[in-house]
């Protein structure tokens, strides 16, 4: 079977030159062929081995596809196998499944060409934890069955709650006794104990079962009945101002911590300001969720189907401040002189039994406090002395303030805790402070003229010697005195002011150009010294007033023509066909509203608070959901943002806060039996929670689902509409897959299909019907009854009654014989047994339904002979 092809030298081979021989090789049948072929060499023999092999394949496989831990979300998730041909044929693959786990393998057979690669694709459903061990049997080509394990670890999707710092579980946090104002934070981590990235997000249960707001639990049932409507007043609190939680969104990266603040500050109900119950006590018990955001969690909650969430339980009480003064609120004092003090000693008592309190007392003129600040414990007392030294004579009335300091946020960072002031008690002080009498001693001038004396100077007043550092200036109208008014100045209509006749130095003074100073008695015009270099000329002055009369002007100018603008807009609002240039509710009187008619408002949650510190709290979430659900949109939605509005809002990337009130589900569609070449149509709910547009883009790329339409649509806010998934298969058996859809082309998400595709079906009331005559009839001419047939399936079955004929015949017949079922519909047939001499009592039918299943119905007949 080989053929050489040579022609050999005549003449020696020089060096560097070369001969070439051709060795063909033509198989005649399957087999491997062997030779040798002799090449001489001068004297050397040379043998080289021919070898005639027939093509072959060689096909390997992978043996394991290990998925690794993956998250229990129901999703399709795949690998791909490689089969490898090293060979120099063809080879065929076959790949057989029979486990329990559904395995979507695609393809399941092929030819993998020479010196090439196939790949198998593997899906798994990531449904339900559990761990995946499956065996698929792989038959090669040239090799035989070989076994490829598939594995993964489906686990859940868990959010722990670990206790700073030292790890453990936590399932509660009890803040204790917090003062009214004051914040208590508490530390705690989030853990991701899961394999893939989660977006978390904390949602306040304030309606949850067993959850209290504002109740006192240590109070009897009596004492609480009494205060039932004050109690039902703290329901109106928006509790996500009493519960902090920094951060309360983020995202974990797989098996990550991340620390989270919890701050407790409870605020005094509004009602309970007016009731003067110092020991009234406030006990809180809330529940605070953790959960996944996204991947239609909002959504299964919302159909009670929540999805693995983490719960934490906050308790607390908010006390009020019991700080009490003996004697108080109001302390008098007794009355002094100046440059003395008196002093009361007062106690001041810490009321609560849980909480000591800090005090400082403000400063206040005229009064002094010791010690100014300080720390009382719980049930304890400490003195304290109030002194009032006052400066000056009179009567004070003080409110003293007293601080109660405690630890609360700052506002610019939630996480650090500030000492100030958190509540103030008011304390009224009383003190009078009089004037001391000053006897007056006259003694004898010795000699010495003093600097003031009598008009004899003999006497001299003990004590009033003290200088003033200013004039004496006596106030008098000179008009009203004609005593010793000058003859020449009696007609004198001035009413100047002048001083003493003794204060030369005071009345020497510059003064305004047209007054005019006259003497206090004789009325006569006393010199008035003006300084030229400080006083303004003649012309100096009319240029002074000009100005003061243009921009008065000026000013009036614009006043006016700022009123007439107004006039004229008022005109053009109010001149119309409704108004009639007539201002509306112009010189009506309001009704008298009493206090009586008012109702109480409840408190809307129409919108979520736009502080991203603010929890997000269930109450809130279900007014939203419940307002989204009455406005529903079924068609008419844009299929691509158009306006600016819808471009820029649809374009925003959400927080997980956003994400979780944006609800789409359900996140598992399980259209039960569909029959094979039938159309169903499940409902897929968009809920739009949030105060912008959103837009929703589904890709599917599964032939069941090509039908589906619209694929895009923009969500207005606060709305709710569907999309219609069609689902349509030709192959019998499950079908499990997923779809993505993305929200604003950024945050995606999927969606399982679950469905069994099977054929056509119909099932009989009863398998045997027994005929007995009717009565009041002749007993050979009415034998029948009924048999109903049901129709399980989603679409219409065509059957036909056939007869099973024997030799004996038949005497049953059926009516309708053949027709119709409606999907989830039933219809009743007429079976009549026809008597006569030889008609057998039993009868036999096949209900054959057309591309679906067959069953027998046995029919008998009870004769009754009367003899």
């Amino acid at each position: 079977q080989f053929k050489l092809i040579v022609e050999n030298p005549e003449k020696p081979v020089a060096p560097g030159l070369q001969v070439t021989a051709f060795v063909e090789y033509y198989p005649e049948r399957e087999e491997d062929v062997e030779d040798r072929l002799h090449l001489l060499v001068e004297d050397e023999v040379v043998d080289i081995p021919l070898l005639g092999l027939i093509p072959f394949c060689h096909l390997e496989i992978e043996s394991e596809i290990n998925f690794g831990a993956v998250i229990a979300n129901s999703k399709i998730i795949s690998k791909e196998i490689s089969i490898a041909n090293s060979g120099s044929s063809s080879g065929t693959f076959e790949i057989s499944y029979d486990g329990v786990v559904l395995l979507n393998i695609k393809p399941t057979s092929g030819v993998v060409e020479p010196k090439s690669i196939a790949t198998v694709n593997v899906d798994i459903c990531t449904d339900v934890p559990r761990i995946i061990k499956e065996v698929i049997k792989v038959e090669l080509e040239g090799h035989g069955y070989t076994e490829v394990w598939v594995k993964a670890a489906v686990v859940e999707q868990v959010l722990k709650v670990l206790g700073v710092p030292c790890g453990n579980t936590l399932e509660c946090i009890n803040f204790g006794p917090v003062y009214f104002g004051c914040a208590k934070t508490e530390q705690i981590s989030l853990y991701n104990e899961s394999p893939e990235c989660m977006d978390w997000v904390a949602v306040l249960e304030d309606n949850a079962i067993g959850g209290e707001m504002g109740t006192d639990l240590h109070r009897s049932a009596d004492a609480a009945l009494q205060d039932l409507n004050l109690k039902n007043s703290a329901r109106d609190v928006d509790v996500s101002t009493l519960i902090l939680c920094v951060p309360n969104q983020g995202t974990l990266l797989p098996y990550e911590k991340s620390s989270v603040t919890l701050c407790f500050s409870p605020k005094k109900c509004k009602r309970y300001c007016g009731v003067n119950d110092s020991s009234l006590k406030q006990d809180y018990v809330l529940f605070l969720r953790f959960e996944a955001a996204g991947n239609n969690a909002g959504y299964l909650q919302a159909l009670m189907n929540r999805p693995h969430h983490t719960e934490l339980a906050l308790t607390g009480s908010g006390l009020p401040v019991m700080l009490t003064f003996t004697p108080g609120p109001c302390i008098k004092f007794m009355d002094c002189f100046p440059g003395e003090q008196t002093q009361v000693l007062c106690t001041l008592k810490n009321e609560s039994e849980s909480l000591p309190v800090t005090f400082n007392f403000c400063k206040t003129a005229h009064f002094n406090i010791s010690p100014e600040k300080g720390k009382i414990r719980e049930k304890s007392a400490q003195d304290a002395i109030f002194t009032f030294s006052p400066h000056q004579i009179g009567t004070f009335k003080v409110k003293q303030v007293v601080d109660i300091i405690g630890t609360a946020l700052e506002k610019n960072n939630l996480q650090i805790l500030k000492t100030k002031s958190i509540h103030q008690i008011y304390l009224s002080f009383i003190g009078v402070c009089k004037s001391k009498r000053k006897n007056v001693i006259f003694r004898i001038n010795p000699g010495i003229t003093p600097m003031i004396s009598s008009a004899t100077g003999q006497f001299v007043a003990d004590g009033t010697g003290q200088c003033t550092d200013t004039a004496p200036v006596a106030i008098l109208k000179s008009t009203q005195t004609q005593i010793h008014t000058h003859q020449i100045n009696r007609n004198c209509k001035s009413d100047a002011l002048t001083a003493f006749p003794n204060d030369r130095a005071a009345s020497i003074r510059p003064s305004e150009w047209n007054k005019t100073y006259r003497t206090i008695f004789t009325k006569t015009e006393r010199y008035n010294y003006i300084d030229p270099e400080f006083t303004y000329t003649d012309h100096e002055r009319l240029s002074k007033e000009a100005h003061k009369e243009y921009y008065a002007e000026f000013i009036s100018s614009l006043r006016q023509r700022r009123l007439q603008r107004d006039c004229t807009r008022q005109f053009y609002l109010y001149n119309n066909s409704v108004n009639m240039d007539l201002k509306p509710a112009e010189g009506l009187i309001s009704p008298k509203i009493s206090v009586t008619e008012f109702q109480k408002e409840k408190p809307q949650f129409e919108t979520l608070p736009l502080d991203e510190n603010c929890l997000l709290n269930s109450r809130k979430l279900a007014a939203i959901g419940s307002k989204s659900s009455i406005k529903e949109i079924w068609s008419g939605l844009n299929a691509m943002p158009s306006s600016t509005q819808e471009k820029k809002e649809c374009s925003l990337t959400l927080t997980s806060k956003q994400l979780h009130q944006v609800l789409i589900g359900p996140s598992t569609m399980d259209f039960g039996d569909v029959c094979v070449y039938s159309t169903t149509t499940k409902k897929l709910h968009i809920i739009n929670n949030l105060l912008v547009h959103i837009w929703i883009q589904i890709e599917i790329e599964i032939d069941e689902l090509q039908q589906t339409s619209p694929l895009s649509q923009v969500v207005p806010p606060l709305t709710k509409t569907h999309i219609p998934i069609v689902f349509e298969t030709n192959t019998l058996g499950i079908f499990k897959r997923s779809f993505t859809y993305s929200i604003n082309n950024q945050h995606f998400g999927h969606v399982l299909v679950v469905a069994k595709a099977v054929s056509l079906e119909l099932e009989l009331s009863a398998r045997e019907v027994i005929l007995n005559p009717i009565p009041g009839y002749l007993a050979g001419t009415e034998f029948r009854t009924t048999v109903r047939i049901y129709n399980p399936r989603n679409h219409p079955a065509k059957f036909t009654w056939k007869p099973i004929i024997t030799d004996k015949r038949t005497a049953f017949s059926i009516q309708p014989a053949k027709g119709f079922v409606e999907a989830y519909r039933d219809l009743e047939c007429e079976v009549v047994w026809h008597p006569g001499f030889s008609s057998p009592e039993v009868g036999e039918f096949k209900l054959c339904v057309r591309e679906g299943n067959t069953i027998k119905l046995k029919c008998f007949v009870k004769v009754t002979i009367h003899t």
